[in-house]
């Protein structure tokens, strides 16, 4: 199916990501956007997108957070709220639900659009696979390899790379 159809409109169909009946998928609404990669749900609910790195806003420095955006960091965020911010979301998780910063691990979808493959899909992320949340690690590969082809975001030429930290991923 991905290998042969549209490229990106399987970003948006129904059919492509099926809705779960499990008590594990779980429904919220947005509160707001901390980066590109991370948002809060009204009910103070931490989510961390799982398959997906975003640049950074925040660094630490002397022990304090400061706000030192990478290179499209701002973008990102703002590209984010505009899919997600103040809207109901459906969240799906994989393995393990929670990381070393307590925030909740999960696909995202706002209707139809799976917000973590359409943030890699356009450029402002890039993937980062962390074991044992992989189910959708096929695909998200196949649209980075779209995203850098098509020179997208901080796939983009002219521009000094991104780089995350050398511990934020696995494969990429």
């Amino acid at each position: 199916l991905f290998l042969y159809g549209p490229p990106f409109d399987i970003l948006k169909t129904r059919w492509g990501f099926p809705h779960l009946d499990s008590p594990t998928d779980l429904e919220g609404v947005v509160g707001r956007v901390i980066d590109g990669d991370t948002i809060e749900l009204s009910n103070g609910v931490r989510i961390r997108y799982i398959g997906v790195d975003t640049p950074e806003l925040r660094r630490r420095k002397n022990g304090y957070w400061v706000h030192r955006p990478q290179r499209l960091a701002e973008e990102a965020r703002a590209f984010n709220q505009s899919l997600v911010e103040g809207k109901r979301v459906r969240l799906e998780y994989d393995e393990e639900r929670t990381d070393d910063y307590h925030r909740e691990l999960a696909y995202v979808f706002v209707g139809d659009l799976f917000v973590n493959a359409e943030l890699i899909r356009s450029g402002y992320a890039r993937v980062f696979l962390q074991p044992p949340n992989l189910k959708y690690s096929t695909l998200f590969l196949e649209i980075q390899e779209q995203a850098k082809d098509q020179q997208r975001g901080i796939w983009s030429p002219g521009r000094k790379p991104w780089r995350p930290p050398a511990t934020s991923s696995l494969l990429q």
